[in-house]
């Protein structure tokens, strides 16, 4: 189906049976005028149409109608489909206050324009976007979480080094560019974004929005964007978001009449060996990529795509979110996030621990004994570099913002053995709240291991108990609230179903969807889909419903109906 628009006004051609005939009738008699949010729909142009208006002596009508069959047949011609990438899965990828690194999908229904997806560490999604005249191309995150539309600026800072390693918009290339120089600055999880905006036309698939207003970022700090391999982000959000007040992209697309209806829906494809990314459908659904009716939860809070969730439930647990819980849907999240306290139930539930005392363990088994071999022979701060933990080049410093934490969360704790004051030994008072030097959490580690071993091994206590209360050093990392958790990736067969109840429908996440292999220095590390943030009133507690969600449920975002519906991916 294609659909063409002529500025505001617009002829609605509904094809087949006796609703044909009757608006073909009244199409021969005149241009009927629709709001222009409408479109024209021509599924197809029957002779019998083209007679009618002939027979009318409407030469005029029938020439329109003709020239809307042969756009009908252009239009289709034009769909882009493009196939998507696909990379392999880091742990490096899933830092939880990376907000801008991932996202979006989507796909397309009769008619729907289909933006193909890439699919970038599988906490990533991004697709092909074009602006000016000629277009330019980015790589762009389609992300419901935020509204606008930025992409890197020819005229980015000298210092961006983030800016210089992507792609850049040109002014003086397109011959649509509009000065605009208002200034422009947002902050996301992972860092703030400045520049100014411009307007100017865009280019998704086989559509063209005029006149788009959009942000050229001259500053992007935050390694989270250096990294990226995408150039910029597209916002899907409601416009009561919008920094600046610029009208986000899908509004201007329902504006100009650019698509069938007001939706557009993602499907992202989580199986590892698809060639295919995702989808992003915009102005329909892909009947392909779901099965089964949609669910719908009303939009509760209009700015992010926020809707009630009335529970989550874990078997053998007491469930969480009981009362009812905000929630929204966030393509430009990769994880599923909820309060601290809440995921901290799960990941025990389902018998994660955390990624950094996990690794702990994992270091003392393996280098304790050469700790205690060479601790008495050279200066603390060399032992650690010289068994390869730490950077040479750098003097290790004990207390670090981890070890500070991991202090103050063990006082809080009753265990009998890992006393509070053997911490105090371990790091001492003037180094806690000393800032973070090196960048490695197995610096770190070694080097709160280097101190205990000193203390341990001048109080004459054995390689056995000493390991026994490194052990103990471990397990206290484990109360870091924002800490990754893990799993035995041997043992996922037997973890339980996590359920969602939203409206009145739950939607149950399996062991193999809520958790990622990752790739994590050659070896697989099963990592757990659920993060811990704590979000302030009043805009949380909230649940981040990321692509662990959206991965295994195809999502509609209604912007008519003010709605988001979600149906088992197929």
């Amino acid at each position: 189906m294609a659909y063409l628009m002529r500025r505001k006004h617009a002829i609605n051609i509904m094809p087949g049976s006796n609703r044909s005939k009757t608006n073909a009738d009244g199409a021969c008699k005149s241009v009927s005028v629709l709001d222009h949010r409408q479109i024209v729909q021509v599924a197809a142009c029957t002779v019998d149409v083209l007679q009618r208006c002939m027979m009318r002596s409407s030469h005029f009508v029938a020439a329109v109608l003709a020239a809307i069959c042969v756009t009908s047949v252009s239009a289709q011609d034009q769909v882009v489909k493009v196939s998507l990438d696909k990379r392999t899965l880091s742990a490096d990828a899933l830092a939880p206050q990376k907000r801008a690194e991932q996202l979006g999908l989507l796909q397309s229904s009769n008619g729907g324009q289909d933006i193909p997806i890439l699919n970038f560490l599988d906490a990533q999604y991004y697709g092909q976007i074009g602006l000016g005249s000629p277009p330019q191309e980015f790589m762009v995150v389609f992300d419901t979480g935020s509204s606008n539309l930025w992409v890197p600026s020819s005229q980015c800072s000298w210092f961006s080094i983030a800016c210089d390693l992507h792609h850049k918009y040109h002014a003086a290339n397109s011959a649509t560019y509009q000065k605009n120089n208002t200034k422009f600055a947002i902050q996301y999880g992972s860092g703030s974004l400045s520049g100014f905006f411009s307007t100017d036309n865009l280019t998704l698939g086989s559509l063209e929005v005029q006149q788009q207003t959009f942000a050229e970022a001259t500053k992007e700090p935050g390694l989270a964007f250096v990294a990226a391999k995408f150039d910029g982000i597209l916002g899907l959000g409601f416009p009561e978001i919008s920094v600046g007040g610029a009208v986000p992209p899908f509004n201007n697309m329902m504006d100009q009449g650019l698509v069938k209806d007001p939706v557009f829906s993602f499907w992202l494809n989580r199986n590892v060996e698809g060639k295919q990314g995702g989808e992003l459908t915009l102005g329909g659904v892909d009947p392909a990529h779901f099965k089964g009716e949609h669910v719908w939860a009303p939009v509760t809070r209009r700015g992010y795509w926020q809707i009630a969730m009335d529970s989550v439930k874990v078997p053998g647990t007491s469930g969480t979110c009981k009362d009812g819980c905000k929630a929204i849907a966030d393509s430009g999240t990769s994880l599923l996030v909820g309060p601290s306290d809440e995921v901290a139930a799960i990941n025990l539930a389902i018998g994660a621990e955390g990624v950094v005392a996990a690794q702990c363990r994992s270091l003392v088994k393996a280098y304790l004994p050469q700790l205690i071999k060479i601790i008495a022979t050279m200066p603390p701060d060399q032992v650690c570099a010289t068994i390869g933990l730490c950077d040479a080049q750098q003097i290790p410093t004990p207390a670090r913002k981890l070890l500070a934490q991991t202090l103050m969360q063990a006082q809080q704790t009753q265990q009998d053995d890992l006393p509070p004051e053997l911490l105090r030994q371990i790091i001492p008072a003037e180094q806690r709240t000393a800032e973070k030097v090196g960048d490695s959490t197995q610096c770190q580690i070694c080097e709160m291991a280097v101190n205990y071993v000193k203390v341990a091994l001048a109080n004459n206590e054995t390689e056995t108990q000493i390991e026994d209360k490194l052990a103990g050093l471990c397990d206290a990392l484990s109360f870091l609230g924002s800490s990754q958790a893990v799993v035995d990736c041997d043992k996922l067969s037997e973890l339980p179903d996590v359920s969602f109840t939203i409206a009145g429908k739950e939607f149950g996440l399996t062991p193999e969807q809520y958790i990622l292999k990752v790739d994590a220095g050659g070896e697989a590390q099963c990592i757990s889909g659920f993060m811990g943030l704590d979000i302030p009133a009043p805009a949380g507690p909230l649940w981040i419903m990321g692509d662990i969600f959206l991965g295994a449920y195809h999502t509609v975002f209604d912007y008519g109906n003010e709605r988001v519906g979600f149906a088992e991916a197929a």
